[in-house]
Parts: C-alpha cells; structure tokens; sequence
C-alpha cells in the first residue's frame, strides 16, 4: 500500500507516524509553543529526529469553540515553517481548509493536503484537483469547530462517517484525482461522543473495507481524558495506548504530538509482528 504525494510515495506496509507542528496561539494542547519560526522549524528537526515519518504543519485552531483564523495570517504562520520543513527530507503536510493556503503551500512544494472539511470549502477540492500530485487527508467532521461538539452526531456514528468518507473519497476520484493519493480519518473529537469515538476505533474494518488507508488522530484528545481523568498535559500515556490499539486495528498512518515515546511503542510492536509471520 502506497501513498503517492507530491515528493515521496510513502510505503504504507507498517504504520507511519506524522508529527503535529502547530504553529498557532490556541490549539488545545500546545498552543504558542511554536508559534515562532525558528521555535516551529526547531521542533519539526526535533520531530524527525525521534522518529517522525511525516510533518503536519497548522497555522488554524481546531479545537472545540476555536474562531476562524484570517488568510494573511495563516499564511504568515504556515509559510515560513514550510519553507524550511521541505528541506528535512520527510513529507509535509499542510493542515489547512482554506483553498488559497493549499496552494502556496503546494507550491513551496508541500507533499499532502490534510483538511478537516474534507475540501469542502470554496475552492479546496479544485486547487488539489488541478495539482495532480500531492497527497490528500479527507477528515470526517461533524458540523464545524464552533458547533461540533455543542451538539454531536446522533445515533451510530460509525456507518455516517463511513458513507460520509466514501462520498468524499469517491467525489474526488470523480474529478480524475488517483485512489493512492487519499488517506481517509475518522475525526476523532470532532463532533463526536466519547462513546462514538471508541466506537469508531473498535470498528475501524468497517471504514478500511472503503479501500483506502486509515489516519488516526487520537493525540490527546478529550475522550481520553474523559475515561481517564487526566488532563490534556498529561494523556501521554493514553495517548500511546489508543494509538497502538489504532494500528492493530489497521490504521497506516497516526498523528501524533509525542513522537519518540510512539516509535518506541511501534518499535516494540513491529518486532512482535516479524516473528509472528
């Protein structure tokens, strides 16, 4: 299984870690840590040296609650990391919704597009489209960042994401973009209950039987702190725990903030694999 993106097509036969770079004052477990360049660019070294396969670069909130981020300054935030990330020879991602950011991103020579919307924003799914190259994320969420989880889904969450994924997945196929350039996520937190978010980890075959390969982004996300009752610092641990529970279960590529403790994990797991077979 391969991940065609714009640099590097990303063996996806064992999992692959993407660290998170958030390059924001708000995001809501590390807001303002990187918020300076050479800080960010610092970080993402860092990254690649523990062992990160990819780097997710963010200049927009998207927790819970979080306000839209103007263009200027998303780019402001976003560009000037990029530029120095592609020199690390890893794969960038970009996570971003917004069509204008996608495509200078693309042209400093981003490697994914990774967006919450799915490209559902104005533009977004025509500036990947007309690239013909670049990797592409299509994340379930339910409703938008201010709403999500003021009111959640309802009901089985698990077959709405699915047929949600699918048409998205489908939709951009349509328009000429190759099925091996789209990774597909489930949305952790995003306008989900914490019941719906273990479902959806427990029943992760049902999204791979779409055929295309799984993003898990269980990174300290709330549902953890919920059944554990630790606070967004301190989830490390379950953190690394729901990611491993992700791969067994399939997923190819988790997004993490605490990657050196994830490849030690992974690391330990792959060796059980080989001796398995």
């Amino acid at each position: 299984m391969i991940w065609h993106t714009t640099r590097f097509a990303i063996d996806l036969s064992r999992p692959r870690i993407m660290g998170i770079v958030n390059v924001t004052p708000d995001s809501f477990s590390d807001g303002g840590r990187h918020g300076h360049t050479s800080l960010a660019v610092r970080h993402c070294e860092q990254l690649v040296h523990d062992g990160a396969d990819i780097l997710d670069i963010g200049g927009e909130s998207t927790r819970p609650g979080s306000p839209p981020v103007a263009l200027d300054d998303e780019l402001a935030r976003v560009l000037p990391v990029l530029r120095e990330a592609v020199r690390l020879g890893v794969p960038v991602s970009v996570d971003t919704c917004k069509a204008a950011v996608m495509q200078q991103a693309l042209d400093l020579g981003a490697d994914i597009i990774n967006d919450v919307w799915a490209l559902r924003q104005s533009g977004a799914v025509e500036v990947v489209a007309r690239h013909r190259a670049c990797g592409i994320c299509l994340m379930h969420m339910h409703r938008d960042p201010q709403t999500m989880q003021t009111a959640p889904m309802e009901g089985d969450a698990v077959p709405q994401v699915l047929l949600f994924l699918k048409q998205a997945a489908q939709g951009l196929q349509a328009l000429g973009v190759d099925s091996e350039r789209i990774v597909l996520d489930y949305g952790i937190g995003f306008g989900k209950t914490v019941e719906q978010n273990f479902a959806l980890l427990a029943r992760q075959a049902e999204l791979l039987a779409l055929g295309y390969p799984l993003l898990a982004g269980w990174s300290r996300k709330s549902s953890l702190g919920a059944v554990t009752g630790l606070d967004v610092h301190h989830r490390l641990l379950p953190s690394v725990a729901a990611a491993l529970l992700a791969v067994e279960r399939g997923a190819r590529v988790i997004r993490v903030h605490d990657v050196r403790e994830t490849a030690q994990v992974l690391a330990v797991w792959r060796a059980m694999q080989l001796v398995s077979r």
